[in-house]
């Protein structure tokens, strides 16, 4: 079952839209190849209201998104659902401008003291003028928005757990732990709002564990293959009727998508064994071919999703790898 991506998507950069009774979004005007158009930061409840994953730390994005708000509205309550730079790192400066607490599931898990992506390149597929491209379009960027990685700094004012309720004055989310693509991420599920009692709709905001433009980056140690399978999983027991993610737009048949991620997965499987029932191989020989259709600047993140099915792999005893500890940069074996 191949996924159907949706990457038509054209935010209005710089503009609070009402997307459903009682939900307000704000895109921030931070796109590049892990953030697709931008981080999208949504807004619950009226008066009283919740902003979830603020975003980047631009002054310009925040004004944007507390300009956007009425002019007798709050901010009483800020959710996070893993992190993530693009998602946290405009949490001190909301806090500092609207004294809301902070809830997330706690502060990140563990974090190398190098980055694994680094040790894998394949500048050697990039053309000439691909490099000057890209190497004008990294020049472009600012400097807070450059690296998407993890946010060591943030610990929520509220830890929550799997289960637990949110409430506002007029708005209420359930906290749904999906650990996989992070060991903190979360979703919010609306328990009750306009959304619910004027559409019935059932939202849940899925930050990065499922999104309709991609799939999510699984990097290890945080990441992990296993929790993330499971926590897909999780999502084909509940009834949420529309999942609305951090990045990209909404996915209106979620349990569908969802099966289609699981067998995504399980396909991305069956390639790594064929290709070592072959021959013994690196990440950097799996990745061109594995990912030969995705864009090229993407593989060093795809890179860390085959190592996390390598060492999911190795866990189950199906393939070897030739140095004591794996790594990006090791060779692995199919056992036989």
């Amino acid at each position: 079952m191949a996924i159907t991506f949706n990457t038509d998507f054209e935010p209005n950069y710089g503009e609070v839209l009402d997307i459903a009774p009682g939900v307000r979004r704000l895109v921030a005007n931070n796109p590049n190849p892990f953030t697709f158009k931008g981080t999208g930061v949504y807004i619950l409840g009226r008066g009283e209201v919740a902003i979830i994953d603020p975003g980047p730390s631009m002054d310009d994005h925040l004004d944007a998104l507390l300009g956007g708000l009425a002019t007798d509205e709050v901010v009483s309550h800020v959710l996070v659902t893993h992190t993530h730079s693009d998602h946290t790192a405009g949490v001190p400066k909301l806090v500092e401008r609207t004294g809301a607490r902070t809830y997330g599931f706690g502060p990140h898990g563990p974090v190398p003291d190098s980055d694994p992506m680094e040790q894998v390149t394949f500048d050697e597929y990039f053309t000439a003028e691909e490099k000057a491209t890209i190497e004008k379009q990294w020049a472009d960027i600012p400097d807070e928005l450059k690296r998407e990685g993890p946010d060591t700094n943030f610990v929520p004012d509220v830890a929550v757990s799997h289960g637990d309720v949110i409430a506002g004055a007029n708005w209420s989310v359930e906290v749904v732990h999906t650990p996989g693509h992070t060991s903190n991420h979360i979703c919010f599920a609306l328990r009750s709002g306009e959304a619910l009692t004027q559409s019935a709709q059932r939202i849940l905001f899925t930050g990065d564990h499922v999104m309709g433009w991609a799939t999510s980056v699984i990097a290890i140690p945080d990441g992990d293959l296993f929790d993330y399978m499971a926590s897909l999983r999780l999502l084909l027991d509940r009834d949420d009727t529309v999942y609305w993610p951090t990045h990209g737009p909404a996915i209106q048949e979620p349990h569908a998508y969802v099966r289609s991620f699981i067998e995504h997965r399980r396909s991305r499987e069956n390639q790594i064994v064929a290709a070592l029932a072959i021959n013994s191989s690196t990440i950097k020989d799996l990745v061109p071919t594995m990912y030969a259709e995705t864009d090229k600047r993407l593989w060093r993140a795809a890179a860390s999703s085959v190592f996390s099915h390598l060492v999911a792999l190795h866990r189950e005893g199906r393939v070897s790898c030739d140095a004591h500890e794996p790594s990006l940069i090791t060779t692995w074996s199919l056992v036989v």
